[in-house]
């Protein structure tokens, strides 16, 4: 892979403008000045030289305070401005307020605050080739406003392309769900997977001279076309653990009453009579159904 050089950011060579911009508009009023002084002059009669020199002075200031006054510009906080001349990049300024630079340099705007981005909900595959659906938020900023203008074409567009890429290859890395044991699937361990897909993306988007501060899935589900089918079997694993959680207990139950009847010798049973009685037990305790008795009036054995 061939290694490409990246620009680097730089301070830019600016001045505070409040100054300039009081010597632009006191440039303003001395123009004034001196034109009215000008025609005065050339009322009272004197020598055209005099009344000249007046207006090309006052012209000249106005041109000179214009040139300083179009040096002029503001930085907001979490704001930088590249400077550039003639295309080529000359350093950054970052302080925010009024600002100066000598007018034929241009200046190109960032801004540094956090945003936050929403992917599209992507149709992809996930480790176990089941097709789901699935969204990120991520929050990111700008870090190096010379990368950000210079190395990529529109700094925006590619972070959005960036999200995209890497959320589908951390998809194809996990089940959705039930995936092996101890391994992490999207829906049980969406933390992980969010700081991993933070991780990916800051490989990707360091090129632009943005950092990701957080990513974290917004939409997770299976596609339409496989949504119901998962869910009858959600439900019957739902069923089978319940189910099997149900008999544990009844088995338990059954085994104290057994013990605790032969130890108390409350009534002697033998094998056929404790296999009967465990099996009712287990009926009246696993049954979907409220058990209905049956009083017996006869003898134990009838």
């Amino acid at each position: 892979m061939i290694a490409r050089k990246t620009t680097q950011e730089r301070p830019a060579s600016t001045a505070s403008g409040g100054f300039l911009l009081l010597l632009g508009l006191a440039g303003f009023l001395g123009a004034a000045a001196l034109m009215v002084e000008g025609i005065v002059l050339g009322k009272s009669g004197a020598e055209g030289a005099v009344v000249a020199i007046c207006i090309i002075g006052a012209v000249a200031i106005v041109l000179l305070s214009i040139l300083i006054l179009s040096g002029l510009y503001s930085l907001q906080q979490n704001e930088s401005a590249a400077i550039l001349l003639f295309g080529n990049y000359k350093g950054t300024d970052k302080k925010p307020g009024l600002r100066w630079v000598v007018p034929w340099y241009t200046r190109k705007k960032v801004s540094l605050r956090v945003s936050n981005v929403t992917s599209d909900t992507l149709k992809v595959n996930d480790k176990r080739g089941n097709p789901i659906e699935i969204a990120a938020v991520v929050v990111w900023r700008v870090t190096d406003t010379a990368q950000a203008i210079f190395d990529v074409d529109n700094y925006h567009e590619f972070v959005n392309i960036q999200i995209e890429t890497a959320l589908r290859e951390i998809t194809s890395h996990f089940a959705y769900d039930h995936g092996d044991e101890s391994e992490p699937t999207l829906r049980a361990d969406a933390d992980k997977v969010g700081d991993m897909l933070g991780a990916k993306l800051n490989e990707r988007v360091a090129v632009a001279g943005v950092t990701i501060d957080e990513a974290r899935l917004s939409h997770l589900a299976y596609a339409p076309e496989i949504a119901s089918s998962m869910l009858r079997r959600q439900q019957a694993e739902a069923v089978l653990e319940a189910r099997a959680k149900i008999v544990h207990g009844a088995v338990t139950m059954v085994e104290t009453a057994l013990n605790q009847l032969s130890e108390r010798d409350i009534v002697q049973l033998d094998d056929e009579r404790r296999a009967a009685m465990v099996s009712n037990l287990l009926v009246v305790l696993c049954a979907d159904r409220e058990a209905q008795p049956v009083v017996n009036t006869g003898s134990l054995y009838q």
